[in-house]
Formats: structure tokens, sequence, C-alpha cells
């Protein structure tokens, strides 16, 4: 079987899946698991075999035209490089990791056929994204991932989260999308193709007429689906879906489409100088911003989603500098350390029916519970904190490579086109980042699983399905990093490797950022366990002046969690309605380190109070008057022409009697009064 035969099939198998498992999810129930794993399975195996058969080297490229426009042609194309061929493994392997996992955390959720189906179809479109030689044909992929991501954010619609969730993450990627489309046709008809080698070829002999216009229209559909400042707000709310779905979009799909598309298509961004300005400064906002906002979060999905968009901004900053290699690197790495963390994450939920850090906190022996995934959580937060060797070490300093040589050697240097200030502006908020980013890691992981109080909830073991996956998920979140000396011989660019200045000051701001917060955690705790012996003292020594009274049984603390013997997906449904502790007593790190930025950084710095202030409520005061308007003056118009034929129908009605001398009167009068008019008007004219 041919290269090209295989890459058809990796996107294909989970389509059919996805169709089957929708045709049979309710009279055959008993195939939706097996129409669900095994072709995602499939896909990736034969992914694999395609990577190995591309080795890295000349781009495969195969084509069909698939209809006539007249003008530009669309085609059915493949086009896969070493960067195709990888990204499509991780698609894959997650993809496979995530319909595994689903088959025990929602294993009696009524709904998991419809699920499962649009998990298949979700992996499907990115599959379809990535091996595309055609724009119109990515952006078909592009478009299927966002009706996926509405109906499966939306999957708990009974709650209201998730049905404000799935509405605003879709018209918030719609936003992007509009602009993206226009770029897209802009530069077609400036290339004279939509097959990426052409597009790619035109750029190269300096065929595009308006690259700057055309970079920043593509630009607004990345920062949408890609969750960029400004169009990053979607990506928190989404917490509300189920959590593998989590996994699977902040992983493999989804966000990881925007990256993918501006990394093939980076000539396209870099014929344009200040296209590139403006995404490394898109790109540091989101770093930094986002990492601010994880350090206030109480919800363990809100942590991970904001740190989501931080590792985004990392791969937007690279691509900003010229580097996809280097961007490509850290989405791989990302995936399976991000798609680790979601998934520990739902196991931790299930077994302490609550997706509060406050609650757990309030908790002890929770990582008696979920061993396996207190265990590998912490590799999934050391590779995110990256801390060698990691993977996350390895494609975090490969960014900040990256941006030290753009910002030292300018437009001369690796990375020809990108601007020096593009590459200290990434250089600065990479290292940033990196300290606020160790900082929030090990706040999530004292908080989760440093808790005092009631024991958790014991549930039994998880499920073998879902802690086998955690554990394959651990190897490359590990190991993944050792692979970068031969990753950039597959990424033909410059070598992966990180250098001993990046390193010394990634690695020793990490150290920082985790030593200041573990520190200010154990000041915190201590203090209160200080004040809490004072109390306890002041109340017995109370209780042996004051007179023998018969006392009150205490009131046990029970901390704001779900059903305790529920399945995972029922625990997590029940926990979006239950309300979070009051944090305001509790030795929260974040809390103290962020100081007056705590309540802004909670509320994600308000920018979706001023995107209701700035868009919905004018466009909400525009509805109501053009409502008005159609009320009060369209209908108006409509009513009075009715009820005017309605009443000159009247009048016509009542000259209808049926009596014969009544119509004979009234034609002896008409032929008088038009006798009358002859006369006069004969009068008149004989008279001129």
């Amino acid at each position: 079987m041919t290269t090209t035969t295989l890459a058809v099939l990796v996107p294909l198998l989970p389509f059919l899946g996805s169709a089957a498992g929708l045709l049979l999810g309710r009279t055959a129930p008993g195939f939706v698991r097996p129409l669900a794993v095994l072709p995602a399975l499939a896909a990736a195996v034969l992914a694999v075999l395609v990577a190995v058969r591309q080795g890295g080297g000349t781009a495969i490229d195969a084509a069909t035209r698939l209809t006539p426009t007249g003008s530009v042609p669309v085609d059915l194309a493949l086009h896969i490089d070493g960067f195709a061929a990888l990204v499509a493994v991780l698609v894959g392997g997650v993809a496979t990791c995530v319909q595994i996992y689903s088959t025990g955390y929602l294993r009696h959720d009524p709904r998991y056929p419809s699920y499962a189906a649009l998990v298949s179809l979700f992996t499907s479109a990115m599959l379809l994204v990535v091996y595309s030689g055609d724009l119109m044909v990515l952006l078909v992929g592009w478009e299927i991932m966002g009706i996926c991501s509405y109906f499966l954010v939306g999957h708990y619609w009974e709650t209201p989260e998730a049905r404000a969730a799935s509405l605003k993450a879709f018209l918030v990627t719609k936003l992007g999308d509009v602009p993206f489309l226009i770029g897209l046709f802009a530069l077609a008809a400036d290339a004279g193709t939509f097959r990426i080698t052409g597009v790619l070829g035109a750029v190269a002999s300096g065929g595009l007429d308006h690259p700057t216009l055309v970079a920043l229209l593509l630009l607004a559909g990345v920062a949408g689906k890609s969750a960029q400042f400004p169009l990053h707000t979607w990506l928190p709310d989404a917490m509300a879906g189920p959590t593998p779905v989590s996994a699977l979009i902040h992983a493999a799909t989804m966000v990881a489409a925007g990256i993918y598309f501006t990394a093939r298509l980076l000539p396209v961004f870099a014929a344009s100088a200040a296209a590139l300005t403006v995404l490394a400064v898109m790109a540091a906002l989101t770093m930094t911003g986002s990492a601010l906002a994880a350090l206030a979060q109480d919800d363990i999905k809100r942590v991970l989603a904001y740190s989501t968009i931080g590792q985004l901004g990392y791969m937007a900053g690279a691509l900003a500098v010229g580097d996809r290699a280097a961007a490509v690197f850290h989405l791989l790495t990302h995936g399976a350390f991000k798609a680790l963390l979601f998934l520990a994450a739902g196991t931790v939920i299930h077994a302490a029916g609550t997706n509060s850090l406050t609650a757990m906190s309030r908790m002890s022996g929770l990582t008696r519970r979920v061993p396996d995934a207190y265990w590998t959580m912490t590799i999934g937060l050391l590779a995110l904190a990256a801390i060698p060797p990691f993977a996350g070490f390895f494609s975090k300093e490969a960014v900040l490579v990256a941006a030290e040589h753009t910002a030292t050697a300018g437009a001369t240097g690796a990375a020809a086109g990108a601007p020096a200030a593009a590459g200290w502006i990434v250089l600065v908020a990479g290292l940033l980042a990196a300290l606020l980013t160790a900082a929030y890691a090990i706040r999530l992981w004292l908080l989760a699983f440093r808790g005092r109080g009631a024991e958790a909830p014991d549930h039994g073991r998880q499920p073998v399905a879902m802690t086998t996956v955690l554990w394959v998920l651990a190897v490359p979140s590990l190991a993944l990093g050792l692979a970068a000396p031969r990753l950039g011989d597959w990424f033909g660019g410059p070598s992966l490797m990180p250098t001993l200045t990046t390193a010394v000051l990634g690695t020793g701001l990490a150290v920082v950022g985790a030593a200041v917060t573990y520190a200010t955690w154990h000041a915190l705790v201590t203090k209160a366990a200080r004040a809490a012996g004072t109390a306890r003292a002041a109340a017995a020594a109370q209780a042996r002046t004051a007179p023998s009274a018969p006392s009150a049984p205490p009131v046990p603390h029970v901390p704001h969690v779900a059903h305790p013997d529920a399945d995972a997906g029922q625990v997590e449904a029940e926990a979006l309605d239950l309300p979070h502790p009051a944090p305001d007593h509790d030795p929260d790190p974040g809390r103290t380190l962020l100081g007056p930025l705590y309540r802004p950084a909670v509320d994600g710095f308000r920018l979706d109070a001023a995107y209701r202030t700035l868009f919905v409520r004018p466009v909400l005061a525009a509805a109501t008057l053009v409502r008005f308007l159609d009320r009060e003056v369209v209908e108006t118009y409509v009513s009075g022409a009715g009820s005017g034929a309605k009443g000159l129908g009247w009048l016509v009605r009542r000259a209808q009697t049926g009596n014969v001398q009544t119509y004979l009167g009234a034609l002896l009068a008409g032929s008088v009064v038009l006798a009358i008019v002859a006369v006069a008007l004969a009068n008149a004219a004989a008279g001129a």
C-alpha cells in the first residue's frame, strides 16, 4: 500500500467510525465503544507508518481536481512534510488515549454514543487540517472542528454553564473566522491558487501584492482558534465540557490548529515584518496575562486552561521570531503533557468530588486515593514548569533560544525577516512566563495534594482504562525532549538543543518561582495552624472557667463535593453546579503573591466585562432598536395597508343590498352625475 493511500486512510477511518457510531448508537450499543476506539487506534498506527516512510525527507504531494470554480480551482490535495507527519502522530495518539479514557470516565453516560462519534469526527477534522495541501479543504476541517467543539463543550447541556460556554466558544471563534476566510480568498487571489505549495511558491517569488493585509486577516482566525489575546476568553469557559474533551481540545485539536496553520504558512507571515511584530506582541500579552490569571484560579481545570493559553503563546512567539521548528516541537511536547494533566485532573475531580482547589486543600489523603493520578500529574506539572529533564524543558528552551537568536542577530540571522524587536519581546515575556508557570504549577500541586482536613471520599480503584492511559502519556511527557537532536532534521531547521544562557535563565527563574510559591504556602499553612491552635486553647480555657452546661455536638466541616458514589462523568457534571467554598481564610499562595492583582486575575482581567460593554451591549441595543422599528413602523405600514383594504371592502359590502330598485336608483344617480360632469367639462372647454 502506497504512502499516499495510507495518508488518505488516516483521516478517513475516524470519519467512518463517527458515522457508524451515530448510526448504531441506539440499535447496537455494544458496538459503540469498539467503533470509538479502534478507528482512532488504527489512524494513529497508520500515522506512525506515514511518518516512518516520510522520514523527514522530501514532502509527499498528491492532488486531484475537486471541482472547477471558474477562477481559482479547488484540489483535493495532500502535502505531508516532517511537520505534518509528526503532528498527525500526536493527534492520532492523543485521540486514542482520550477515547480509551472516555470508556471508563463516561461508562454510564446515556449520551456516550453521540459523544464518542463527535470525538471521532473532531479527530478526523484535525487530521484533515494536518494533511491537507489545499486551503479550501483545510478550511472544511477547520470549520468542522468548530461545530464539534460546540456540541462537545455543551455535552452537559442541562447546566447553564455548559450551554453558555458552548455558545461562547462557537461565537468567539467565528468572530475570528470571518476575517480568516477573507484572508484566505485574498491570499488565493494574489497567489492564483489555493494549493499550499503554490502559495509558498508565490511568496518566494514575491507574488503577494498585499502581504501585511493578508497576514493580519489570517492572524485574526489564528487568534480565535488558538485562543490568543484578545480572542482567548472562550477557552477557560470551555472547561464546562467533559474532561476528556478538554484534553482533546487543548492537546491535539482545535487550539493546535491555529499554531499548525501559521507554521505551515510561515513564509506568508514572514513576508511582513509588521505582521510578525503584531504576532510577537500578541504572544507576549498572551503568555504573561494567562500565567497571572492561572495563578489566581480556584477551578483546577481553569488553571490548566489558562496554562494552555500561555503555552500556545510560547508557540506563537516562536513563530513570531521565524522558527517554526521550535513552535511545532513545543506543540508536540505540550500535547503530551497537557493531555496527561487534563486526564489526571479528571481522575482527581472524581476522587475529590469537586473541581475546587480550595475544597481539595481542605481534604487529606487524596494522594492515597488516586496514586496513579498523583504521580503522573506530578510528572505533567514538572514538564509544564520546564524542569529538566522533562519534555517541556527542551521545547520551551528551543523557543527561548530562537527568541534570543533573533533578538541578537536580527534579520541577518537564521530567522531572516523577523525583526529584532520581536525577538526581544518574546524573550522577555517568555522568561517572565517561565517564572509564573512554575509558580502556578506548584500552587496547583500543593493545594490539590497537600491538603489538610477531612479524609477525601473513597471511590475505590479507578477504572484500568483511565489509569493505564495516564502512564502511557507520562512516557512522552518525560522522555520526548530527548528526541530534540533528531527532530531538527525532521523540521529542516536549526538545532533544537538548549543553550547554556537560556537554560540557566529559564530554569533558574522556574526554580525561583516554585521556591517562592512553596515558601509562601508553607508560611501561610504554619500561620493558619498556629491560629487554629490558639483558638482551640482559648476555647478550652473558656470551657474550664465557664459553668458547665450541655454543649451541642460540633458540626463537622463538610466540603463542597459531589455525590461520592457516582461515576466520574456524573461527579464532574454535579461539580459544575456546586458553589466553590470561599477561599478567604485558606492558605492560598496565589492570593498573597498577586496582592492587588488577585481579583482582576480571577476574572481574567475583566476582558469579558469589557467585551460586554464594547460589543455585546451595543449589539443588543441595536437589536432592540431594530425590533422596535420592525414592530412599530414596518408592521404599522403593513397593518395599515391591510386595514385600509378591509375598510374599503366593508364599504363596498354595505352597498350590496340585493334590492333591484336600489341598484337602479344608484345607476340613475350615477348617470346624472356623469352627465353633469360631461356638460361642465364641455362648457369649460368652449369658454377656453
